[in-house]
């Protein structure tokens, strides 16, 4: 994205657009992590960015809790990620795109690890 003015050019790097909506992303409750073992590999931060003039869509993949509600949580992130990038640089975002990839199960199993130690207590 670049933006002109008297002073200059503005350049904003379609990486710092994609990492803006991956924190944005990650604020959400109920959403545990925008990436897989896959993304690390390719070195991908679970968003993928296209911008045409100033309109941007993103898509994000997404690994949520087991028991949140994946459509709650979904129109969440969609809201969270359209404000942040739009307010942080000034581009419209026509899409947000939620993909959830898996569900993560490491909360359920420590809430019955402590609840097993305290029945041992």
């Amino acid at each position: 994205m670049e933006n002109s003015n008297n002073f200059g050019q503005v350049k904003i790097s379609n990486d710092v657009v994609a990492t803006i909506a991956g924190l944005a992303a990650l604020e959400v409750e109920g959403v545990d992590t925008i990436t897989t073992i896959a993304d690390k590999l390719l070195k991908n931060n679970g968003v993928k960015i296209q911008i045409e003039d100033e309109d941007v869509n993103l898509d994000i993949m997404v690994i949520v809790e087991y028991g949140s509600s994946i459509p709650d949580i979904a129109f969440k992130v969609q809201e969270n990620v359209k404000n942040t990038v739009e307010t942080m640089t000034g581009l419209k975002v026509s899409q947000v795109n939620i993909h959830v990839q898996g569900i993560n199960f490491k909360k359920e199993k420590v809430e019955k690890e402590e609840a097993k130690q305290i029945k041992k207590s």
